[in-house]
């Protein structure tokens, strides 16, 4: 019998959580989780690896009802979803409550390492892809945060390293990437991902270069995921 690393019996479980879709407008957002799942599921040798050591936890729509009514930020009831992960309602916010009770119950499973916390938008006035990560008041951790942002700038030429930027605004205070970067430990890494509605830049103002459906799901995500 044949076991994956990640499901022996008695394994740890290093576990990635991504979610998307948190805004129904940001519609790019779908096409770089629709990659990420459709590269784990291939059988390129980047992707066995990924699935022999990790487990991927995926919710590729936190706002269903949002998108289905063509809401821009919105859920059904009026509510910006991202501003609400510290106290979610389960009759007014159900999926994110969802979500975080079950990261919650994954945190305080001693047999589970939640190593990746990945919240993908996408960004109407910005170029490239980009992250937002957190502020600690630990120089050592802060400087680990920062790695996984550099990596993706050395290898991906549409992500920027210079837009990437690292806060702890009060306004944000209520996103998943500031809310659990306050939970989880400092085993646990959490990043908003940004990828631009339009385009990126090679090189100077001029030199854009459009971003497609395909280009979203397939370069995107290969490059976020072979880096893990």
């Amino acid at each position: 019998q044949v076991w994956l690393l990640n499901l022996r019996p008695g394994a740890e479980q290093k576990v990635v959580f991504i979610t998307a879709r948190v805004h129904p407008g940001e519609t790019p957002s779908s096409f770089v989780c629709q990659g990420i799942i459709d590269f784990l599921v291939s059988q390129h040798p980047i992707a066995k690896v990924l699935r022999d050591h990790l487990v991927f936890k995926i919710a590729p729509m936190l706002n269903p009802d949002g998108v289905y009514l063509g809401n821009y930020r919105c859920s059904l009831m009026g509510f910006d979803l991202n501003r609400h992960w510290a106290n979610p309602s389960p009759w007014a916010h159900p999926t994110l409550h969802g979500v975080k009770q079950l990261i919650i119950e994954m945190y305080n499973n001693p047999k589970i390492n939640l190593e990746f916390y990945i919240d993908i938008h996408a960004h109407s006035t910005m170029m490239n892809g980009f992250m937002y990560g957190n502020i600690f008041e630990d120089e050592e951790r802060f400087q680990r945060q920062a790695v996984f942002p550099k990596l993706l700038c050395q290898n991906a030429e549409d992500f920027s390293y210079s837009s990437t930027s690292f806060n702890r605004d009060a306004v944000k205070a209520g996103t998943g990437r500031r809310f659990l970067g306050g939970l989880l430990n400092d085993t646990s890494y959490c990043y908003t991902l940004e990828v631009s509605f339009y385009s990126y830049v090679l090189g100077g103002p001029t030199s854009t270069v459009p971003y497609t459906e395909e280009a979203c799901i397939l370069l995107k995500s290969f490059l976020l995921l072979q880096h893990m």
